[in-house]
């Protein structure tokens, strides 16, 4: 239980000294820190339009945030997950004009699976390089990245350009029926319960699965893993597969759903907030949902804070830059054993009574 605890209260922690920080650093610009924290609120969660655009931009990191986590739990740092959402993204949007497509459920769940292969292909070179190249994965998964968004502006502004897109080049819109709409009418789309499912059946698959526990065991203790004869390069391959799928899918779900062609607005920095969203959640699959919820929160706030208090809109990116920072720092203190470290700061003649006491 305490263990527990302790898990929920460092990132809570970190969370709120953000949150305090950033009304430091508002105060100085002349606006109100409480004024602040009262507008992130309500245009997070203040009223049921709120609670749409947070529901609509947390489906998107909840994917992007498997995509750091389940290569993470095999002991892999993968935070190119930009990479992986333009290009599926883009393969969602150009499959329906390389082969037909039937306009039902079939033809969405087709180019949703267009994206999640594209991405999953993206991801699983970075984990190739790392086990058959010695490349660290964290440095060739951001520099895939860059190349990923360089080959989704050549193509969208190239070969796959709309011609009747003059000012913002993009693809062709999706055909009818290809579309993934809103759940019971509303502007929350069908990418929510699909990263919800995604979230729960990969903690689920990770806790109770022969496979999933030898991913965490490759993770854990690669040592253990080749005693044991366990396939570590396969596992670890089918860990980044699993995480760029993910990623490619929340692509694929933002086109169909949102955009409904592929074009410049689909770089939007899922890729890079998922990372912050995975390691708040300690790369527990499930404990990303609310975690995503939250910082989907802050980024549809975003526009309110710009109406109402005059601060930019990206000065959401800027709170969390400050709480992936003291995520970090928080980690060093996880480790922190605090009752030794207060005993022997004491003076002597107290640690005796200290010890008799907690004996």
């Amino acid at each position: 239980m305490r263990a527990a605890l302790k898990e929920i209260a460092l990132p809570a922690f970190a969370i709120a000294a953000a949150l305090l920080v950033f009304g430091v650093l508002v105060w100085f610009a002349g606006v109100s820190p409480v004024d602040v924290w009262v507008t992130l609120f309500k245009g997070a969660f203040g009223d049921w339009f709120s609670w749409q655009n947070t529901l609509q931009r947390a489906a998107p990191l909840m994917l992007t945030a498997l995509c750091v986590a389940i290569p993470a739990r095999a002991g892999l740092v993968i935070i190119g997950g930009e990479g992986a959402v333009v290009l599926g993204g883009l393969a969602c949007a150009a499959l329906p004009y390389a082969i037909p497509l039937p306009g039902n459920i079939v033809g969405t769940v087709a180019i949703c699976i267009a994206g999640a292969v594209a991405g999953a292909l993206w991801i699983m070179l970075a984990g190739w390089l790392r086990q058959y190249r010695g490349i660290n994965e964290t440095i060739s998964s951001l520099l895939l990245a860059y190349i990923a968004i360089g080959i989704f502006k050549h193509l969208v502004e190239g070969a796959l350009r709309d011609p009747a897109s003059l000012n913002k080049p993009s693809t062709r819109s999706l055909p009818d029926g290809l579309g993934i709409g809103g759940i019971a009418g509303s502007d929350v789309h069908w990418g929510l319960v699909i990263g919800i499912v995604a979230c729960v059946g990969l903690g689920l698959w990770l806790r109770i699965t022969a496979s999933g526990f030898s991913v965490r065991v490759v993770g854990g203790n690669p040592r253990t893993a080749q005693l044991v004869g366990l396939p570590a390069t396969r596992l670890i391959l089918a860990a980044c597969g699993v995480g760029g799928a993910c990623a490619g899918v929340a692509g694929a779900v933002e086109v169909a759903a949102v955009h409904t062609n592929a074009n410049a607005s689909l770089i939007a920095g899922y890729g890079y907030a998922g990372i912050l969203v995975s390691f708040i959640a300690r790369h527990n699959p499930i404990a990303i949902i609310p975690v995503a919820i939250l910082f989907g929160g802050f980024g549809a706030a975003g526009s309110l804070l710009q109406r109402r208090l005059g601060l930019p809109d990206a000065s959401v990116l800027v709170l969390q830059g400050i709480a992936f920072v003291l995520i970090l720092a928080s980690e060093g203190l996880r480790m922190v054993d605090w009752k030794t470290l207060l005993k022997n700061r004491m003076p002597k003649a107290v640690q005796p009574k200290l010890t008799k006491e907690a004996a």
